[in-house]
């Protein structure tokens, strides 16, 4: 299916009502929606329809779903659903009213110390949260964080996120955006939570200095700047950042893991130090000496040849995937591509070198190995199974109810992730046979309030579906209907009598989304709010459809447009202008302005605007009105005069 804007105004998975487009990526696309069920806007994430059969892709989807929905914090985006519809995938996710970290520091430039400091301190919650649990993000970057309009950061789009220590390749690629990678990143090597940190150090420098640390015409290029090449501390190119922060961000951008930051909580505390003005730890100090002191030996000179023309050796492994790196900023800006095989062939002598001393080692310590327990919790049985096989281990597989967890899913395991487990051991899982099952009971008859009380006690979730019926309130049905048993959550439709057939419509336009709301609630009516832009205050109702004093049956839906209040504009400064011309600026930025006049000794500030309010530069409502004094010499009472524009 291809995913097209022909969404918009459809009802999607036969629930989610498909507002607006959001934007779109190298992956999927992002739609505004509202949830039906639950009455709530909700973010719908939708796979590519070129992707929706590709395994790779559609794996590092419901890796995201499953990582982030494991993760409830306020700095991480909550996950609240995910499944499959019409030929593809989704995830719908709390909808967050702001911008990408990347698109105001593209809008707006640098950020100002200490709203970068703010940000970061944000961000680092929000990791110290994933790395508790066990996984590490492996995407920071600015395009994955999330500004609401109260300086609020979220962390999105753990698609390639992992639990515990992993390889950073995955079927050839070295996945990643090639500007934020680790140094162990771009080897393909082994990431752990301090990847992450080396990754948010460089978004802090993007964000103080609007520069990433390392530029280049491919992502190979800027790969190979992260390994060997020393970042320019940001005070250089911007001189008002304090050396205590300099040197936080040149520890968490050391070449080796071991001279970073060794978690969250250390690196918050350094950025706390700065935000008061302290000093920083000394081992941050030394760091940042040696960053700049010696860059990475990573790449030497002889290295670097090595690269450029790599020796043949006999026997070595030809039908290898070579890996690339996976970079969809570069890929879709587009750019002039250069020779990757240096770096690969490179890439893959030292992995091949790692890999035979492995085997040596082993042999000559006749040591017994031990096989890593992957996370199996959230797979489905069949999955999970497989997995423990490919890892050399024996799968022992339980049943049992659980409320989280659908049925066929696994929701425990023993041992752990992460635990090592001696070739041929038992993992035991245990898979979902979905929720515990409770009977409806009879609730016809009784009142809607005491309906839902009795469904709810009984861990039911009663949704309430308005019928015709002489007697309000009432109770005539369920459905599923009293008697069957359902599993535990489920939701129950309950038929609630409206009461007489035929009401007048309420005339809400003027009030609130609030007040409107309760007023044709209150009336049996239910309530489809759309917002508009319009001049009128924020959340007020300006048009109502059926109309006001219709008859319409209860349980009808009077569709409402709210408005989104009127947009706000910079006031023009005009303090110091001619009263002609602070007219005629104000007038032109939308403002009613009223002119008032007052006395002045000096001759050359005669017809000349002495004051404003509100002040020039701040924000306020188009349309409202600026009152400005002027200069005057002559004798004479003060007057007011009010124009508009």
């Amino acid at each position: 299916m291809a995913v097209s804007d022909s969404l918009i105004d459809t009802l999607f998975d036969g629930r989610y009502r498909i507002m607006r487009k959001l934007g779109a990526g190298g992956m999927a696309d992002v739609y505004l929606a509202e949830d039906q069920e639950l009455g709530r806007r909700v973010a719908i994430k939708i796979l590519n329809g070129r992707h929706a059969n590709d395994d790779q892709f559609i794996e590092r989807f419901r890796r995201e779903a499953k990582n982030a929905a494991a993760l409830n914090h306020p700095n991480i985006v909550s996950i609240y659903d995910r499944g499959e519809a019409e030929d593809t995938y989704y995830i719908a996710m709390e909808y967050l009213d702001g911008r990408t970290l990347k698109e105001l520091i593209v809008g707006r430039g640098k950020a100002p110390v200490n709203v970068a400091v703010e940000y970061a301190r944000q961000i680092l919650s929000a990791l110290r949260f994933a790395h508790r649990h066990g996984i590490v993000h492996r995407d920071i970057k600015p395009h994955n964080v999330l500004v609401d309009g109260e300086g609020r950061v979220k962390v999105t789009d753990f698609g390639i996120a992992r639990a515990g220590t992993s390889q950073m390749t995955e079927t050839g690629s070295i996945v990643g955006t090639a500007h934020y990678l680790s140094p162990e990143q771009a080897k393909g090597g082994e990431v752990d939570p301090r990847s992450d940190l080396y990754s948010l150090g460089v978004v802090l420098y993007e964000l103080l200095t609007g520069k990433t640390p390392f530029e280049g015409d491919t992502p190979v290029e800027i790969a190979m700047k992260h390994l060997s090449a020393a970042p320019k501390p940001p005070s250089k190119l911007r001189p008002d950042i304090p050396p205590e922060l300099d040197m936080v961000i040149l520890r968490a951008l050391a070449k080796d893991p071991d001279d970073r930051y060794q978690s969250a909580d250390e690196m918050e505390a350094d950025l706390e130090r700065v935000a008061r003005g302290a000093p920083v730890a000394a081992a941050t100090v030394d760091s940042a000496t040696q960053v700049l002191r010696k860059p990475a030996a990573a790449t030497t000179d002889s290295t670097a040849a090595t690269m450029i023309a790599p020796p043949r050796r006999a026997g070595a492994v030809r039908d290898a995937p070579p890996p690339v790196i996976e970079d969809e900023e570069y890929a879709e800006r587009g750019g002039p591509e250069r020779p990757l095989w240096p770096w690969l062939v490179a890439a893959g002598l030292v992995i091949a070198a790692a890999i035979a001393g492995f085997f040596v080692w082993h042999e000559l310590s006749g040591s017994t190995v031990k096989e890593p327990v992957g996370l199996y919790q959230g797979e489905s049985q069949a999955q999970a199974v497989r997995q423990i096989k490919a890892a050399q281990l024996v799968p022992s597989v339980k049943h049992g109810s659980s409320e989280k967890y659908k049925k066929g899913i696994v929701f425990k395991q023993d041992p752990g992730a992460g635990n090592k487990v001696a070739k041929g051991g038992t993992v035991t899982i245990t898979v979902s046979t979905g929720p515990p099952k409770v009977p409806i009971p009879d609730v016809k008859g009784k009142t809607w309030p005491e309906a839902q009380q009795e469904l709810t006690q009984v861990g039911l979730v009663p949704v309430e579906r308005i019928v015709p019926g002489k007697t309000k309130g009432q109770v005539t049905a369920t459905d599923p209907p009293a008697g069957k048993a359902v599993p535990k959550g489920s939701k129950v439709k309950v038929n609630v009598m409206s009461g007489p057939q035929q009401v007048d419509v309420p005339n809400v336009v003027g009030e609130t989304l609030a007040q409107a709301t309760a007023a044709l609630h209150n009336d049996g009516f239910n309530v489809n709010p759309t917002y508009v832009d319009s001049t009128a205050t924020q959340n007020q109702v300006i048009h109502q459809n059926p109309a006001p004093g219709s008859q319409e049956p209860k349980g009808s839906t009077i569709n409402l447009q709210v408005s989104n209040g009127p947009p706000q504009v910079s006031i023009p400064p005009v303090v110091g202008e001619t009263a002609q011309q602070a007219v005629s600026d104000l007038e032109g930025a939308g403002f009613v302005v009223t002119q008032q006049f007052v006395s002045v000794t000096d001759p050359s500030q005669d017809g000349i605007v002495q004051s404003q309010t509100p002040d020039g530069g701040t924000q306020a409502a188009k349309g409202s009105t600026v009152t400005i004094e002027i200069g005057q010499t002559s004798p004479g009472p003060p007057t007011t005069v009010t124009t508009t524009g």
